[in-house]
């Protein structure tokens, strides 16, 4: 199947962004990048060096010379495998953070536009469709209820929580990583004008997935008839 150059799927903390986007992915034989890590990787560096992650300039620094390598599941930063490391509640803090300084994202974003450059990749994040590539010819938004999301990532292996949280901590949690990410100056969480939203609560994912490569096969219908 012929697919569009960029398909950008964006939207919060557990509404499904990243099991849909390697499912995706996978279905369309192309790449996928989880945008999201790259700032948790960064974030973790910055850490790891003893760098303030309010220290703009220094984490810019971070985010502008670190060898990133994002291959399906695993994450490494100049070398080292973060795989597991940058998936605790601490570093979704960490990413975060660092996620609101502007020099952080233009470095980052400069490599999220390089990566496009060798053909067809599925990319998700929270800024994805406005700001990573605004022209992307499919653009979707993924959310759901604040109780399914906080549902789903408790039970996520991929994102370890601390023994004994519970369901009400991680809503909070989800919650407070909300309020930062859609009220940040730099590039908000927010829904592209011309994304598809697809609330995910009550779906399971294959029908989600469905739902999105439903929006694909349209657009290359649109396309091909212009």
């Amino acid at each position: 199947m012929s697919v569009p150059d960029v398909i950008a799927i964006d939207g919060p903390s557990g509404a499904g962004k990243g099991t849909v986007a390697r499912a995706v992915a996978k279905a369309l034989d192309c790449r996928h990048v989880d945008t999201g890590a790259m700032y948790r990787a960064v974030a973790w560096r910055a850490l790891q060096q003893g760098r303030a992650l309010d220290d703009e300039q220094a984490v810019a620094a971070v985010a502008s010379g670190a060898v990133l390598a994002l291959d399906g599941p695993r994450v490494a930063i100049d070398g080292e495998d973060v795989s597991r490391a940058i998936r605790t509640p601490e570093m979704d803090v960490a990413a975060s953070a660092v996620a609101r300084l502007p020099r952080v994202r233009a470095a980052l974003v400069a490599r999220q536009r390089d990566l496009a450059g060798g053909g067809s990749i599925v990319m998700e994040g929270r800024d994805i469709g406005t700001i990573v590539f605004p022209d992307a010819p499919v653009k979707i938004f993924l959310d759901a209820s604040p109780a399914a999301r906080a549902a789903r990532r408790a039970q996520d292996p991929a994102h370890r929580q601390p023994r004994g949280a519970r369901l009400a901590d991680v809503a909070r949690a989800l919650d407070a990583r909300d309020r930062r990410d859609r009220t940040r100056r730099a590039s908000p969480l927010e829904q592209a004008p011309d994304a598809v939203r697809i609330d995910t609560t009550e779906l399971a994912i294959d029908a989600v997935v469905a739902q999105v490569m439903a929006v694909i096969r349209d657009r290359r219908r649109t396309v091909s008839r212009s």
